[in-house]
């Protein structure tokens, strides 16, 4: 599980704008927020409130990328359908969420099921976890990432 303080793994993720981003050495800092599925209401409303406050976390020199387990012919859809800025980018086998421990155990109606969590990490230039966030919930969330990442940059 990814906390404060650790090093983000050594491998590269390819976002839906054609970046590929190595998360252990981004070059500057990166928002990598996890969420369960594309086209769902809660994940609509993340995705629209990232989107929202893109140019300022582009004007503090913050990348955001959102990331969950769909193909990215799906993240095509979701941001076209939604007019989505933010990229994202496919986990599909899953070993970033693994890595970062958002691939949890959850419980619905008594059922338990292997799915998402709803989490956010702020990785520095260096490829260090600033700060984590688990168990979001979406309203003002996107708010207080984006202040988060100005006090890093306001640190750099």
């Amino acid at each position: 599980m990814m906390d404060v303080g650790d090093k983000a793994p050594a491998m590269s993720i390819a976002a839906s704008d054609g970046t590929e981003l190595n998360l252990a050495s981004p070059g500057a800092p990166l928002v990598l927020y996890f969420y369960p599925k594309d086209d769902t209401s809660g994940c609509t409303r993340e995705a629209q409130d990232f989107t929202a406050l893109e140019g300022e976390f582009k004007s503090a020199g913050v990348k955001v990328v959102g990331v969950s387990r769909d193909a990215m012919k799906s993240h095509e859809k979701f941001i076209g359908k939604y007019g989505l800025s933010v990229p994202l980018a496919s986990d599909e086998d899953g070993r970033i969420s693994d890595a970062f421990g958002t691939w949890v155990q959850k419980s619905m109606y008594g059922r338990k099921y292997m799915g998402m969590e709803r989490a956010t990490f702020l990785i520095g230039a260096d490829g260090r976890v600033l700060r984590a966030w688990r168990k979001v919930k979406v309203p003002g969330h996107a708010a207080e990432v984006l202040e988060a990442a100005r006090e890093v940059a306001a640190e750099a």
